[in-house]
């Protein structure tokens, strides 16, 4: 086991009463250490700050757990998708060759990557459990090019703290992590799923996927990948859709 830091110990002790009595002095040092999540305000700040922060400072690089290709679901589960529409469907007739990743913000070389593109770059695989928010999971193999590759081809400033993503199902849909799960070895651009190519229904062609956090993280139809230092210019600077529906931004499991 490693072992953790006194200056960590006390860090996340200094947090997690920040997080009991509204922050106070506290959130002066999670502020400067890059802890607050953006969803900090209201009445549930204090505590989204206190798992976030508790999180960042004691499993950063920790993995989420793998399982053996025995324990894969049969079948996996495959939630509800709203009707794609006549536009998906013709880029689906043509085995998606005209569909395009497009990579932006605060980067040095701005651009967009095919399938193809993506299928030539270093692959990654994982055995993990997708759990959902609504009380179901499943198990499966997800095969992809890591995440932190495609943000390297597009020379990531080193200001950047975070990575927004967009889906061709609802484009105002937006999600977005830190760049600790941007760069997380385990974050994928899935292509591929129990070792064949990844199945519409469970986010074809190409889905993000976010292991160490809960299912509405990994968003499906993935088409736009925006890199910024700041969340508060997007939408109503919850830092994603999921807060202003509702739902927490930092997920973590």
């Amino acid at each position: 086991m490693n072992r953790i830091s006194r200056r960590k110990l006390i860090t996340t002790a200094l947090v997690s009463a920040g997080g009991a009595a509204g922050l106070g002095a506290s959130g002066i040092i999670a502020r400067r250490r890059g802890l607050i999540p953006p969803d900090a305000g209201g009445i549930w700040g204090p505590g989204e700050t206190l798992t976030y922060a508790a999180q960042r400072l004691l499993t950063q690089h920790s993995l989420a757990r793998e399982f053996t290709r025995a324990q894969i679901s049969k079948p996996p589960f495959a939630n509800e998708v709203y009707p794609l529409g006549d536009q998906f469907k013709k880029l689906q007739d043509a085995s998606f060759i005209d569909w395009r990743l497009a990579v932006d913000g605060m980067v040095g070389n701005p651009t967009s990557f095919s399938l193809s593109d993506l299928h030539g770059m270093p692959m990654r695989s994982h055995i993990t459990i997708l759990a959902c928010e609504e009380g179901w999971s499943y198990i499966a193999e997800w095969i992809g090019v890591p995440l932190s590759h495609v943000l390297h081809l597009a020379e990531t400033l080193p200001q950047a703290c975070y990575v927004v993503y967009r889906s061709f199902q609802d484009p105002d849909w937006w999600e977005s992590i830190d760049m600790a799960d941007a760069l997380h070895p385990q974050t994928l651009l899935t292509l591929g799923m129990n070792s064949s190519e990844l199945p519409v229904p469970f986010g074809g062609p190409l889905r993000m996927r976010v292991p160490r956090q809960l299912g509405y993280k990994s968003v499906k139809y993935i088409t736009r990948l925006t890199v910024t230092d700041s969340l508060k210019q997007f939408g109503k600077g919850l830092g994603s859709s999921s807060p202003e529906a509702g739902y927490a931004w930092y997920a973590g499991i």
